[in-house]
């Protein structure tokens, strides 16, 4: 069958088999921080943003991504470099696996919620799975990074006055 899509800004046309999981097309053309872990929809380690909202690679067909944008990693580079800095400053990628999934699973968190509470970030980071750091440095990093945006925004050092 044929699949077209939008992939990290770009049309992607491909003739697929109809049982393909959306993370072995995914991989297929280049996407390689969507992350194979459990298999089971547990981990969110393949995480990608569907139309803006993410969604498990790993237990989607990718025949239902059809017509719809998908953005990994890859495609959020800059908006991602933001922050992983912090998460990295707190000791929350000791082995680095789960960072993709955490990373997408932020984005889509400062996107819906822009200064989400402490217990936010821990719903919406709930499916993630880390078995290095306790989610506590994934955490200080986030909330480090949203500090350092009202920080930069202040009008002392000449941001934004609310307008």
């Amino acid at each position: 069958m044929e699949l077209k899509l939008t992939l990290n800004g770009r049309t992607v046309t491909d003739h697929i088999e109809p049982g393909l999981l959306l993370i072995d097309f995914l991989r297929s053309h280049g996407c390689f921080s969507v992350k194979r872990g459990c298999e089971t929809s547990n981990c969110g380690l393949c995480t990608v943003l569907m139309d803006g909202r993410p969604v498990l690679s790993c237990s989607m067909l990718a025949a239902r991504a059809a017509g719809h944008s998908i953005m990994t990693l890859e495609g959020l580079q800059e908006e991602a470099a933001d922050f992983a800095g912090f998460i990295a400053d707190q000791g929350a990628d000791q082995c680095g696996f789960c960072n993709p999934g955490f990373v997408m699973n932020t984005i889509a968190l400062l996107r819906e919620i822009p200064d989400p509470t402490d217990d936010e970030i821990r719903a919406f980071l709930a499916g993630n799975l880390c078995r290095c750091s306790g989610y506590d440095g994934q955490l200080r990093g986030i909330r480090r990074y949203l500090d350092s945006k009202k920080a930069d925004a202040s009008p002392e050092k000449g941001g934004s006055h609310g307008a």
